[in-house]
């Protein structure tokens, strides 16, 4: 059984363009993990273009931790916070972040419950967007039944970078979406904290609200959704640098 890990950002959307117009082999499904806190152009992006996937035989499945969206509230769940946040405490250091528990708990584990409910027990291939730009990324499972595979670097003609990829949507006359993430992921650098911002669709708001409900939710530390370390209503985003704000996605 061969999927994709469709995430909806400009690589897995490569990937499963390209096998709805016949470059790659045919899949069995394309598998969003909706974290439910996506940003809105990638919920309408994904409206948009499932429709198409579909109807040239790409199928898409969209799983969830839960069914209904989950409240900024549930991103700190007791003494802890989900997501990467940046740290403070009060001996006055200031390099420590949090443990990222949001990729497993909102993504990896929803797709693994949908495939032991449908693989009738085969093997599964499941094909990961990483292109030349990030083999940082390239990891084997850890999990017998899945092996991963990355068509970007294993099976065109050559290693394909980012770029590449969207010039080949470019190049069919497809979109190209803003990149996958949720909406208050620590990881965003400085421009896409900027056109969140910028937006006015209401995720800026979501992530100021997240942003004020982790900050003392981890005892002993302060936490933040920014490397700044300052309330992200304070931060001024209108600079082009990063000032050393991590990326996720390179």
């Amino acid at each position: 059984m061969r999927i994709i890990s469709l995430g909806w950002g400009v690589q897995s959307w490569g990937l499963a363009a390209m096998t709805a117009l016949g470059v790659l082999p045919k899949v069995d499904a394309a598998i969003h993990a909706d974290t439910t806190h996506e940003r809105s152009e990638t919920y309408a992006f994904a409206e948009k273009w499932t429709p198409w996937l579909e109807e040239r035989g790409v199928r898409v499945v969209t799983v969830s931790r839960k069914s209904e969206r989950l409240e900024s509230v549930r991103i700190c769940e007791s003494n802890s916070v989900m997501i990467p946040a940046f740290t403070t405490c009060p001996s006055g250091d200031s390099s420590g972040m949090t443990r990222r528990q949001c990729t497993r708990d909102w993504k990896i584990l929803p797709i693994r419950r949908w495939l032991q409910a449908n693989r009738n027990k085969q093997p599964i291939e499941m094909w990961l967007g990483i292109t030349l730009d990030e083999v940082h990324r390239m990891k084997s499972s850890d999990v017998q039944y899945i092996t991963h595979g990355w068509p970007f670097i294993e099976y065109l003609d050559r290693s394909w970078t980012r770029g590449m990829v969207m010039r080949w949507l470019q190049d069919n006359d497809l979109e190209i979406p803003v990149k996958s993430s949720c909406v208050f992921c620590p990881y965003h650098d400085r421009g896409t904290w900027r056109e969140i911002k910028n937006s006015g669709n209401g995720d800026w708001q979501k992530s100021l609200e997240v942003d004020e409900a982790i900050r003392d939710k981890r005892p002993g530390y302060t936490c933040y959704l920014i490397a700044d370390r300052i309330p992200l209503a304070e931060a001024d985003f209108r600079s082009q640098e990063d000032h050393g704000q991590l990326s996720l996605w390179g």
